[in-house]
């Protein structure tokens, strides 16, 4: 605040001059002083890139509570909701740094930036914002660590700073976030374990960063978590249980090992479950009928017989792992049910012995099935997606009880 004082009692001054010299002016005495001030500077910071217009309106002879995203409290003049950019989709967006006199607008609730090409740091200052509870600056350039000060927000209930160039490990959430969005950022080191203890986490998405080590305890308000593509590892069997309220659950390609708790098979709001591309291992065992939408585990090490209980999946991936046995005949029942059965059965690369369709079946349309590279020859007619290879079967020294 001492950086800015002299600036402050200028532009005080000048505004009360203006104040009570011009009718044309008393409109800007309206703001209030500490707040005009600030959206100079942020003006200042930043520029439109081609095509856009946006700060263009900015001009500071009439109302900033005018201003193109700017929105004020009548009652106190001060700003409470900033929107830098204009928020039409495929707009273009702005480009420069975020000024520290951010910080400066104290009651400000809302902080956005569309998608843009804003580089630099994200000011530490914000901190400051202490009733600030929407902070949005997806899809710019801003890099640098994510400030630790952040933590101490009380308010704060979204934190959105996903694609960006952010590094650095990721500090303690606030207590009050339920939304916590970092993904494809270059975030690395550990989830902090204080996550596990914020009762109001209701989204987290980590997914597309350089995070190691093992997941830890997270809560059980989680609705949607994704921590795909980093390089976590260690078991998931002390994690996911809790986790009974989740709608996303999204694990992929990772380094995750260990079985695969039959128990998330059974939860009544689970919609999907994406554990592909990890090193699971051992056999599947649902507990209950499995009602999720979309079941994708392939690219694994998992074992033994396919479950009969998947087949009430509408999306199955179980691809490319090391499942035996023939295929249950109640997968084929969904498969022949049309619109309202089974739309993918991914069983490429596999052991499998058999499946109870004959070759010349003709598989619904709507259907996407692929039983390429097992221990049987498959039906004539597949969809099979173009990674599946082409050898339609194992050779029988691959298979030594396929009987032909």
């Amino acid at each position: 605040m001492n950086m800015h004082k002299p600036l402050f009692l200028l532009l005080l001054i000048s505004m009360i001059m203006l104040a009570t010299t011009t009718t044309t002016r008393t409109v800007v005495a309206m703001l209030n002083p500490i707040d005009f001030l600030a959206l100079q500077e942020i003006h200042s910071s930043l520029e439109d890139t081609p095509g856009s217009n946006f700060l263009l309106a900015w001009d500071f002879s009439s109302d900033p509570c005018s201003f193109p995203g700017v929105l004020c409290n009548p009652s106190t003049n001060r700003v409470v909701s900033l929107s830098l950019g204009d928020p039409r989709a495929g707009a273009p967006g702005l480009t420069g740094k975020l000024h520290p006199s951010l910080s400066l607008l104290s009651e400000l609730t809302d902080l956005s930036l569309v998608p843009g090409r804003v580089y630099g740091p994200i000011p530490p200052s914000l901190s400051l914002l202490r009733r600030l509870r929407f902070l949005a600056l997806s899809e710019n350039f801003l890099s640098g660590p994510i400030p630790q000060s952040l933590s101490s927000l009380p308010s704060l209930q979204t934190l959105d700073l996903s694609f960006n160039l952010l590094s650095g490990s990721i500090p303690p959430p606030p207590p009050s976030l339920s939304s916590l969005i970092l993904s494809h950022n270059r975030l690395s080191g550990t989830i902090p374990s204080a996550i596990g203890g914020n009762p109001r986490l209701l989204r987290l998405d980590l997914k597309h960063n350089h995070l190691t080590g093992e997941i830890p305890p997270l809560p059980q308000s989680l609705r949607y978590l994704a921590l795909s593509s980093n390089n976590l590892s260690g078991e998931v069997r002390n994690v996911l249980p809790r986790l009974r309220m989740i709608n996303y659950l999204d694990l992929s390609s990772n380094q995750l090992s260990g079985e695969i708790p039959g128990e998330i098979f059974g939860f009544d709001s689970l919609s999907v479950l994406l554990l592909q591309r990890n090193r699971f291992s051992g056999e599947v065992r649902p507990e209950a009928r499995v009602a999720i939408g979309r079941v994708d585990l392939s690219y694994n090490r998992l074992t033994g017989v396919v479950p009969e209980e998947l087949a009430t999946v509408e999306s199955l991936y179980l691809n490319s792992n090391r499942f035996t046995g023939a295929v249950p005949m109640r997968f084929v029942e969904r498969l022949m049910g049309g619109s309202s059965g089974l739309q993918v059965l991914y069983l490429q690369h596999n052991f499998l012995t058999g499946i109870e369709i004959s070759p010349a079946a003709k598989i619904p349309g709507s259907a996407a099935v692929c039983l390429r590279y097992n221990c049987m020859v498959p039906p004539a007619v597949e969809s099979c997606p173009g990674n599946a290879g082409e050898p339609r079967s194992r050779s029988p020294e691959q298979c030594p009880e396929w009987r032909g």
